[in-house]
């Protein structure tokens, strides 16, 4: 603006002048004229061009601060994605070092249960082999003598211990008896279940009603006989009868029966040591399967 004012003053004067002016000297006018409207319309194109580029540079500007904004809005989101994996880390480690112990717990448990088996599988075969070498060869062939799942199953024929159809004793079983009492004796960690069976024939008798009570009494002659004769602690002692109803061998055929009458004295370990070491177990941990001896079949008559 100033530059045209200038210029237009200059003008001026020149004209007013030219009355007192040599013509050389309008024309130098002029032609500074010329240049000085040249020289303004160059200064009038560099700053549009600058405020084109100030335009530019400013939408440039906001652009930049646009990406810094959402850059350091997308580094608050990471942070705070950090932090909570971080704190989830650590969190974690807990949970991972608590699961840890708890598997460790469970294994210290599982171990017990597998010791304490592997004690009861090496009694049990102590046990067999002290009956079977206290045993002549006439005996053995009445008596035998198998460990089944953790349990020792002691069977003894119907002719050698009792009367023929009776439940009384016979004198002739009392040496076996006694054998099996020393051994019942030894192993006092043991509980004993003295099981009657029968063959399917029916019992004829005025004070016996069925097989049910025969086989039920001839249990119980041999659980008195083995507390009254041979200082077994009754405590351990259990009487039961099962008739004809578990049979080992066909009844179809006598021998079949034969093997059918037998009581056998089934030695178990304590179930109360079993219980304490299920007590014990940690919270979050299962008994192991098979860990707890399998144990017979409960009579269904009690003596």
């Amino acid at each position: 603006m100033k530059i045209i004012a200038i210029s237009t003053a200059f003008f001026a004067v020149a004209i007013l002048g030219t009355g007192c002016v040599s013509n050389k000297k309008f024309a130098a006018l002029q032609g500074n004229y010329g240049e000085l409207q040249n020289d303004y319309k160059a200064l009038t194109d560099k700053y549009n061009d600058c405020q084109r580029e100030m335009s530019g540079s400013s939408t440039r500007v906001r652009s930049l601060e646009e990406q810094i904004a959402s850059q350091r809005a997308g580094l608050r989101s990471l942070q705070e994605a950090l932090d909570k994996c971080l704190n989830s880390s650590s969190q974690g480690n807990v949970n991972i070092s608590k699961l840890v112990d708890e598997i460790n717990a469970s294994n210290r448990y599982i171990q017990q249960l597998v010791n304490s088996k592997n004690k009861s599988d090496s009694l049990n075969m102590v046990l067999t082999n002290n009956l079977t070498r206290s045993l002549s060869r006439e005996e053995m062939r009445d008596v035998d003598v198998q460990v089944l799942k953790g349990v020792v199953y002691i069977s003894l024929s119907d002719n050698m211990l009792y009367k023929s159809g009776s439940y009384e004793i016979s004198p002739a079983a009392g040496e076996t008896l006694s054998k099996i009492a020393k051994i019942i004796k030894d192993y006092r960690d043991y509980d004993v279940l003295i099981e009657g069976n029968t063959d399917n024939v029916p019992i004829n008798k005025p004070n016996i009603r069925n097989n049910w009570d025969l086989s039920t009494l001839r249990a119980s002659s041999v659980v008195q006989s083995l507390q009254n004769n041979y200082g077994v602690d009754p405590k351990r002692l259990t009487a039961g009868g099962r008739g004809e109803y578990n049979p080992i061998a066909s009844n179809d055929t006598p021998e079949g029966k034969t093997r059918n009458r037998r009581t056998q004295i089934i030695i178990t370990p304590k179930l109360d040591q079993f219980m304490e070491l299920i007590d014990k177990a940690p919270d979050s941990a299962e008994p192991a399967p098979g860990a707890q001896p399998a144990q017979p079949a409960q009579p269904q008559t009690q003596g």
